[in-house]
C-alpha cells in the first residue's frame, strides 16, 4: 500500500492534470499538519502562511473539532443527507443563529448550496436575477468570485477567464474598484454617472457584487465610505447588494464578517472556505427573508450541506465566537503583522502594504520579484503565495490561531527572503 511516507512524486506528473498549480510552487509531498505547521514525508516542518487560501482560519486539525468529528463518525452519524433534516444540521443552524446572526441583528435565511464558494456565488446570481427580472450584474476590477461560468464572468483575471475556452462570459459590467483609477478619481461618482445615463450602454443591474478585501486581486481593501456608497448605488438603481465574504470573512479581517462595523446590510452573502472550521467543503448563501422566493429544489446539488462540516462548523462557532475574545486577539495580531510587514517592505524601494487585519501583504511592484521571494521562503520552511493582477503582492494568510512566536518565526523567514532578493536585484542593477 502506498502511503504519504512512501509516495513517488512521479505519479503526480504522470497522472494528475496539468491544471495543478500550488504543487508547482510547493514541490514536496505533505503528509501531516498541526496548527500552523505542515510536515512533509521527510518530517521537514513548514510554517503555513497560506492556510488553504483562508480555508483553515483556525489552523490544521483543531483538536476539539477533530474529536467531535471522530465521535460523529464512530457513532455512525449521518455522513450524507442531501438537504434532509439531520440533528447535526439543526445544531449548526442553532449555533449560527445564536452566535452570528442574532448579535448582529441579522434575520438572513441560510441556503445550503453545493460545497464550494463558486456555487454559493452562482446561487446569489440566480436569485438576484430571478427576483429583479434583470440579467446584468455589476462586478469590480480585480474581483475574484469563482471559476464556474457565472461566477467566472464576474471575475476580472484574464488568465482565469481564459479557462472558459472562448465561451461568452456575459451579462456582467465591470466597473473600477475603489482606487483602481488612482487617488484622484471617484469611482463611485463614475459608476453612478454611467448607470444613470440611459445612453451609457449599461443595462439596469440585477445586483452589485464585491469583496471588501480582494483576496486574489491584490489585497485591495475598500473603505467604509466606499462600501456604503456602493450599497446606496444598489438601492438607487433597484439592485441587490452582494458581499462575497468567502475569503475575507469568518474572522480573517478581525470580525466574523469582513463588513462588521461598516454600516452596510448586504442582501446576499456567499460564505465558504473556513465555514467548516476544519477544511471540509462547505458553502452557503445568506439571504434576506424577503428574497427567499425559491421553489423547492430550484437550486440544488447532491452535496448541498456537508453533514461532517456541520459538526466541525458548530464547534468552531462555539469555541471561537461565543464572546469577543477571539476577534480581539485577531485584531491584535493584525496590528503586529502590519508593523512587521511595514518594516520588511522598507527593504524594497516603492514597496507598500495592502489589505486589512490578518489578510495583509506587501506589493513589491513586480510579479517576478514576488515569486522569487515566495520561492526563497519555501526553501527556508515557509509556505506563502502571491496575489494581484501581476502576482506582485506577497500575501500573508496565516491561520488566525497562529501563536506569536510562530508568526514571528515565519515573518523572520519572509524578512530574510525579502532582504536577500532585494539585495540581489540591487547588485544586478549596478
Amino acid at each position: 500500500m502506498t502511503t504519504a511516507k512512501t509516495a513517488d512524486k512521479s505519479i503526480f506528473a504522470r497522472r494528475e492534470s496539468e491544471v495543478r498549480s500550488y504543487s508547482r510552487s510547493f514541490d514536496t509531498v505533505f503528509s501531516t499538519a498541526q496548527g500552523s505547521h505542515l510536515i512533509n514525508e521527510n518530517d521537514e516542518v513548514f510554517i503555513d502562511f497560506l492556510a488553504g487560501c483562508s480555508s483553515l482560519n483556525y489552523g490544521h486539525n483543531d483538536p476539539e473539532m477533530k474529536a467531535a468529528l471522530v465521535e460523529h463518525i464512530a457513532g455512525d452519524g449521518i455522513a450524507h443527507g442531501l438537504d434532509m433534516y439531520t440533528d447535526s444540521k439543526a445544531a449548526f443552524l442553532e449555533s449560527f443563529e445564536e452566535l452570528i446572526l442574532k448579535p448582529r441583528g441579522m434575520d438572513h435565511k441560510v441556503m445550503m448550496t453545493g460545497p464550494t464558494g463558486t456555487n454559493a456565488v452562482e446561487a446569489a446570481l440566480k436569485l438576484a436575477r430571478k427576483v429583479t427580472g434583470r440579467k446584468n450584474v455589476v462586478s469590480f476590477t480585480n474581483g475574484f468570485h469563482g471559476m464556474t461560468l457565472g461566477s467566472l464572468a464576474l471575475t476580472g483575471n484574464s488568465g482565469k477567464r481564459g479557462g472558459a475556452g472562448g465561451v461568452a462570459l456575459g451579462d456582467v459590467t465591470h466597473l473600477p474598484f475603489e482606487g483602481a483609477m488612482g487617488p484622484d478619481v471617484d469611482t463611485l461618482e463614475l459608476a453612478d454617472a454611467m448607470l444613470s445615463n440611459p445612453s451609457s450602454g449599461i443595462d439596469a443591474p440585477a445586483a452589485f457584487i464585491l469583496e471588501t478585501v480582494q483576496g486574489e486581486g491584490g489585497l485591495n481593501a475598500a473603505s467604509k465610505e466606499w462600501l456604503q456608497g456602493v450599497e446606496k448605488l444598489a438601492r438607487k438603481h433597484g439592485a441587490f447588494f452582494i458581499v462575497d465574504d468567502i475569503q475575507a470573512g469568518i474572522g480573517r479581517t478581525g470580525e466574523f464578517f469582513s463588513f462588521d462595523g461598516m454600516g452596510i446590510s448586504p442582501d446576499l452573502i456567499p460564505l465558504a472556505k473556513s465555514l467548516s472550521g476544519f477544511g471540509l467543503p462547505f458553502a452557503l448563501l445568506l439571504l434576506k427573508p424577503e428574497h427567499d422566493i425559491w421553489k423547492p429544489a430550484e437550486h440544488n446539488g447532491t452535496f448541498r450541506g456537508n453533514t461532517h462540516a456541520f459538526v466541525t462548523g458548530r464547534i468552531a462557532l462555539e469555541k471561537f465566537w461565543r464572546d469577543d475574545k477571539f476577534a480581539t486577539e485577531v485584531k491584535r495580531k493584525g496590528e503586529v503583522l502590519n508593523k512587521r510587514l511595514s518594516e520588511i517592505a522598507a527593504y524594497i524601494p516603492g514597496a507598500h502594504l495592502k489589505g486589512r487585519g490578518m489578510m495583509q501583504g506587501i506589493d513589491v511592484g513586480s510579479g517576478e520579484m514576488a515569486e522569487e521571494i515566495c520561492a526563497t521562503c519555501f526553501d527556508n520552511g515557509l509556505v506563502i503565495e502571491t496575489s494581484g493582477a501581476h502576482d506582485e503582492v506577497v500575501k500573508v494568510l496565516a491561520p488566525l490561531t497562529t501563536p506569536d512566536e510562530v508568526m514571528a518565526e515565519g515573518l523572520d523567514i519572509l524578512e530574510a527572503a525579502v532582504r536577500g532578493v532585494a539585495g540581489s536585484k540591487s547588485i544586478a542593477a549596478e
